[in-house]
């Protein structure tokens, strides 16, 4: 499913990142980059609402802080990685949740199915 959404989807303008006092642009910057990063290591087959998700937890793991002016870019990415990584081995079955509920309801239909 993440054929369907490109990077580009999540990235953020200065106007989005809000009141950084003046360094609005660096840190536009600086979530590109990690959301640029982290994109070839979503699996193929997150759904959409996984993605979301990993993208919405980065960024509100890194705007309460300074760390997104205080870090180095790559102290940043590496974070972020490390952080996708575990994400998914978290949530790993939440990429597949809507299936396994279509499926769970298919065998429940079989076996209605069977009893008559």
């Amino acid at each position: 499913m993440k054929d369907w959404l490109s990077v580009q989807d999540y990235l953020f303008d200065v106007k989005d990142v809000g009141d950084w006092e003046g360094e609005e642009e660096l840190v536009a910057d600086r979530i590109n980059a990690i959301y640029h990063a982290l994109w070839p290591l979503i699996p193929e087959e997150a759904t959409v609402g996984l993605i979301d998700s990993l993208m919405r937890d980065v960024w509100d793991q890194l705007r309460g802080g300074e760390v997104l002016l205080e870090a180095d870019e790559d102290e940043l990415i590496d974070w972020a990685m490390a952080h996708c990584q575990q994400f998914f081995e978290q949530h790993g079955g939440a990429a597949d949740e809507d299936d396994d509920e279509d499926d769970a309801a298919q065998a429940e239909d079989d076996f209605d199915e069977e009893e008559y």
